[in-house]
């Protein structure tokens, strides 16, 4: 599927919730990974506020795209952010969604 470029020029972006590891099976605890890197990856909350709106995202990040101590709070740089649909059937039932992916998170100056 495509995924769609993100604009943030002109956003503030805060963390809203630390950086947690991404599971690929919550079951057995296997850690997800970026196909193309072998790095594992985390989801961290972000915060985006622009035009007077603000919404919260769940972003998917490798592990090495963002510094240690990354907390609630802070402002912070997003590089690369796309948004992709998805759609998968669990159980019988139809799901989907837009899920965030991005390649870089750094603190804003």
């Amino acid at each position: 599927m495509p995924s769609f470029k993100i604009d943030l020029s002109t956003a503030v972006v805060f963390v809203a919730t630390a950086p947690a590891p991404k599971l690929a099976n919550a079951k057995t605890g296997e850690r997800a990974m970026d196909r193309e890197t072998g790095a594992p990856l985390s989801t961290v909350g972000l915060l985006v506020s622009d035009d007077g709106e603000g919404n919260l995202y769940q972003v998917t990040i490798p592990e090495t795209g963002y510094p240690e101590g990354l907390a609630p709070g802070m402002p912070v740089r997003v590089v690369g952010l796309k948004a992709r649909d998805w759609e998968n059937e669990f159980n019988g039932q139809k799901r989907h969604g837009i899920s965030f992916r991005a390649v870089a998170i750094t603190a804003a100056a």
